[in-house]
């Protein structure tokens, strides 16, 4: 993975069948304001990207994610220029039952992948990352 410049990563969370997501706060500065977001956020230089995800998950959901469990990654570049990456992880429930609320955003909870696709509020370009990788599973079971 290129230690290029990037603004942040996000994190496709799976507990067992379904996504966590995080309801975005409705701060003026924050863009898609009470859309729902994957845990993950903005770059602190001298960050990687996995570093950066790995934090920010930790931050927001009180997660501690390690390298290896990260299973699939996409960059993404934005309309704006700016890029990203997204990243996939699969958690049992237990693993997951020490989720806290790190206060950024509004509240998390458990989606099925496929009603954050249909949602209105979901993020549209997290859509299509989440596609992706969901097609990228059909054939390869995840970790």
């Amino acid at each position: 993975m290129h230690q290029d410049t990037f603004s942040g990563a996000k994190l496709m969370l799976f507990v067992g069948s379904q996504l966590l997501v995080i309801r975005r706060d409705h701060a003026p500065e924050i863009a898609f304001q009470g859309f729902l977001d994957f845990p993950g956020g903005g770059r602190e230089k001298p960050e990687s990207p996995v570093e950066c995800v790995l934090r920010e998950t930790y931050e927001e959901v009180g997660l501690t994610i390690a390298p290896d469990q990260l299973i699939w990654c996409c960059k993404n570049i934005r309309a704006d220029g700016q890029t990203g990456w997204f990243f996939a992880t699969h958690l049992s429930f237990d693993a997951a039952l020490p989720v806290r609320f790190g206060g950024e955003g509004l509240g998390w909870s458990l989606v099925q992948p496929q009603a954050y696709l249909a949602s209105a509020d979901a993020i549209p370009h997290f859509k299509i990352s989440l596609d992706k990788y969901l097609a990228f599973c059909q054939g390869q079971a995840p970790n």
